[in-house]
């Protein structure tokens, strides 16, 4: 691992940081911080933690002799100084005399004693980092040090390794009594370096920010060294198919099996990141692989991420695919037995009330393919994605040196079932769509941006679809929430079938279709061109049987239900003169809505309508309001608000009509109008 100290970019940060008032050592802390920070090798995710003792001045002007270390939810890799808060420093180390301190007190204690009482919660290694007497600490989950850790006969191999530089800690579950047993192992021997936590990480310190980086890299590069030199040869590899499945055949199913039921044809859904590489694929292609995966995850931080570690699925056959499905489920079922086992039997242990979390996986490994992180929001599956990578490099270590023995489950669950991080996730409430794909034909128009907006604003993936690629992404940027745009022409079904793989790869599936996209062409029907009519209906009719069949291929595959919704008009129901053109097709696609909802329910698969009428759009251009008020004999003004509530309608009022649908469980070949009220127009 390479040091990236450098003396010019460390003095150009202290005196940025000097400019705004903040002092060289911990402008010099957050320096090292990022350096560690941006080496995934290290931590991920808000992993690992950094701390440095120096004074700071509170509100009314008295000084005080602080640590200032990594607060909770910060990144090292990008970490400002507010993401060090300045915690008292004598209380934390008059707490080392207590025999006892509970989690939730000594989070109480560390922000009792906060500098700002704004300041995030700091990490809960605080204590371990003040008990420490060195002015700067380090701490990382090196995968080098993990191989090194994660074997049965750790402290031995630790001591082959380090020898007398480094002190040995015997695991112990982050917080009190892991700070004190770190510091009464330091205190017998002044002389190490740092520290190498069994089953957990690494541990160094120095008088000054380069010296406990430099002791951190250089001690990584050791355990790197010896892995390389000792390394045995790998497992054989797995007997593979002839042909493999591709990703995006397998993706839907997986997504739809990891999906948590809710009963009554309800579910949490999760997005899916599919990652691979050469060096992911070669060690995946183990033989071996599905052990590695039931032995657990490298560190106990991981189990956050991933629970108890990675699921391993056998390697898809192309000519099999169709029974693949029944395969992943089996393996799923599997996970979560195992896993609804392993919370009863701890659980059990004493009386704590604990809620169960679900029992999916959130990595799955794929022989042959690559492996697919799962999340309820895009970051979190690539973040799953990324413990994935620094698993397997951990694992290939311990494996290469020994045997990959890392912590039991027995001793993970209370990590995973901690209070502390209990309490984090109650206070994670999803959002309405949280966990869904939606997928917007005409998506960069009016209705359509306006939805892709909605929808992720409501925890929805968008994918905006449209004929101009620069439009699409552009709507999608503005949507938010990860949504990506794509181009594509919804007459051509190799482009509209292009679009929906684009949705699998990046998320795993679709959950919601807004069919949405047209344009009109005036003309008295018996005088049309021939040509124009098919043209019309090409757009207005058969693009949206187009779209609505990729849907359906993939919510079948998934088998998680859906929606299919669909931008009719009230020329649908309510013709107006000289707009045959558009208007006969997009009857024809209300009727296509309702067969829709005839033929799919039963798979849960809804299917619904919105009748919208003079939304100024794309298709309602300046100068077809002009022609449509000239038609009807009206001025323009009250042509945009000739309804019953005499209001012009807007984009953001279908986009609302939509999002009723997509959440509206119980509701399918249903057609909502939205025009402001208009009794022509009004189904019956």
């Amino acid at each position: 691992m390479k040091n990236l100290w450098n003396d010019d970019a460390a003095e150009k940060l202290v005196a940025d940081y000097a400019k705004k008032g903040v002092e060289r050592d911990l402008a010099l802390r957050v320096y090292t911080t990022r350096l560690l920070g941006g080496e995934p090798r290290l931590v991920l995710h808000g992993g690992g933690n950094t701390s440095c003792k120096t004074t700071a001045t509170d509100l009314v002007g008295d000084q005080w002799d602080v640590l200032c270390v990594k607060g909770s939810g910060w990144d090292m890799g990008v970490i400002e100084p507010q993401g060090l808060p300045a915690v008292k420093l004598k209380p934390l180390l008059k707490a080392r005399a207590l025999n006892r301190l509970a989690d939730e007190d000594m989070v109480a204690l560390q922000r009792a004693n906060l500098i700002d009482p704004s300041s995030p919660n700091p990490s809960v290694e605080t204590l371990l980092h003040a008990f420490l007497p060195h002015k700067f600490v380090d701490h990382t989950h090196s995968t080098a040090i993990l191989a090194i850790v994660d074997q049965e006969d750790s402290k031995r191999l630790v001591e082959t390794v380090f020898g007398a530089k480094m002190g040995y800690v015997p695991y112990i579950m982050p917080g009190f009594d892991l700070a004190k047993a770190a510091a009464n192992i330091f205190d017998a021997d002044p002389s190490v370096e740092g520290l190498i936590l069994d089953k957990h990480g690494i541990f160094t310190f120095g008088d000054d920010a380069r010296q406990a980086y430099d002791r951190m890299i250089h001690y990584v590069n050791v355990a790197e060294d010896y892995v390389a030199e000792n390394a045995k040869p790998q497992a054989a590899k797995a007997a593979l198919p002839a042909m493999l499945a591709t990703p995006a055949a397998i993706a839907p199913m997986l997504r739809g099996a990891v999906a948590v039921a809710r009963g009554e044809g309800r579910f949490d859904r999760m997005i899916s990141d599919f990652r691979t590489s050469e060096a992911i694929v070669d060690f995946i292609n183990s033989a071996e692989i599905a052990d590695y995966a039931g032995r657990g995850v490298s560190t106990p931080d991981l189990s956050i991420r991933i629970k108890t570690g990675p699921m391993a699925l056998p390697a898809p056959d192309a000519d099999k695919v169709g029974d693949y499905k029944a395969v992943i489920k089996d393996h799923v079922e599997a996970f979560a037995k195992d896993y609804r086992a392993y919370f009863e039997t701890n659980d059990a242990l004493d009386d704590v009330k604990r809620t169960m979390l679900d029992q999916m996986p959130r990595l799955t490994l794929v022989p042959g393919l690559g492996m697919f992180g799962h999340g309820r929001t895009l970051k979190d599956a690539k973040i799953a994605s990324d413990v994935g990578e620094m698993w397997i490099e951990a694992v290939r270590g311990a494996e290469a040196v020994g045997r990959f023995h890392p912590l039991s489950k027995a001793d993970l669950f209370p990590l995973e079932y901690w209070s502390l991080e209990q309490a984090k996730l109650a206070s994670n409430k999803p959002k309405p769509l949280t966990g869904q794909v939606v997928l917007i034909t005409g998506g960069a128009g009016a209705i359509g941006a306006a939805t892709a907006k909605l929808f992720a604003d409501n925890g929805a993936h968008a994918v905006v679809v449209d004929l101009d690629a620069d439009k699409a992404a552009e709507a999608a940027k503005k949507a938010g929430n990860n949504s990506i745009g794509v181009a594509a022409d919804i007459t051509d079904p190799r482009q509209v079938r292009a679009a929906f793989d684009r949705a699998v790869a990046v998320f795993g599936g679709v959950d919601i279709l807004v069919s949405n996209a047209g344009a009109a062409w005036e003309g008295r029907i018996g005088e049309l061109d021939d040509a124009l009519l098919r043209r019309s209906f090409e757009l207005n009719f058969f693009a949206h049987q187009s779209v609505a069949q990729n849907a359906v291929r993939i919510m079948l595959e998934q088998g998680t239900g859906g929606v299919l919704l669909f931008n009719t008009s009230k020329q649908a129901v309510n013709p107006g003169p000289k707009f045959g053109a558009y208007g006969v097709p997009k009857a024809a696609t209300l009727f296509l809505s309702r067969q829709y909802a005839l033929d799919y329910g039963a798979h849960g698969i809804r299917s619904n309508a919105v009748n919208a009428d003079r939304i100024r759009s794309g298709l309602l251009t300046d100068a077809m309001i002009a022609s449509r008020s000239g038609a009807r004999g009206v001025s323009e003004k009250d042509y945009m608000s000739g309804n019953l509530l005499g209001q012009e309608v807007t984009a953001q009022d279908v986009a609302q009509a939509f999002l009723h649908h997509a959440l509206a469980d119980r509701t399918t070949a249903d057609v909502t109008t939205v025009d402001g009220g208009n009794i022509a127009a009004a189904m019956r």
